[in-house]
């Protein structure tokens, strides 16, 4: 895939259609939209330049992307279904809090056996967000990895 253009310069989030937020979950989605802005490489196959404006939002379980180029040229508007993943973010969420209640008590060697299973999940949610969009977008696996961790972010409500 030949990087040139094709990279994400803005990303925007419609906060009406997201679940209720506290301040260190809005810290979280604003770390992984920088990540993801930082260094992406993202293109509508049918679109022959970028760079591009992206405003994400969910609606009915699923993640839409409207995709602009910069100078305001509609590239697509893209749906994905949530429903796939709600397994993985579940199950991330939860080796996540087992992670961080790890770090205070377990050992080096159950830290980092945790943290391989954190980060075989967050590939497996890579790839499915790779694949499920691979006939209208290509991304490489990194920005794939970057998603997952937006979706993630977007996704994680407030502890009661």
């Amino acid at each position: 895939m030949s990087e040139g253009d094709h990279y994400i310069a803005e990303l925007h989030i419609d906060a009406d259609s997201l679940p209720a937020t506290s301040p260190e979950m809005e810290h979280e989605r604003r770390v992984a939209i920088f990540d993801l802005l930082e260094d992406n490489l993202f293109r509508p196959l049918s679109s022959p330049s970028g760079p591009y404006v992206l405003t994400i939002s969910l609606k009915d379980k699923r993640l839409q992307l409207n995709v602009l180029r910069t100078n305001g040229v509609l590239r697509g508007d893209f749906s994905l279904s949530l429903t796939p993943f709600r397994r993985i973010i579940k199950d991330y969420f939860m080796i996540c809090e087992a992670y961080h209640e790890a770090i205070r008590t377990a050992t080096s060697a159950q830290i980092e056996a945790i943290d391989m299973g954190r980060r075989g999940l967050h590939n497996e949610g890579s790839r499915l967000f790779s694949d499920s969009f691979r006939n209208v977008i290509e991304v490489d696996f990194n920005t794939s990895r970057r998603f997952f961790t937006v979706i993630c972010a977007l996704h994680r409500r407030p502890q009661s």
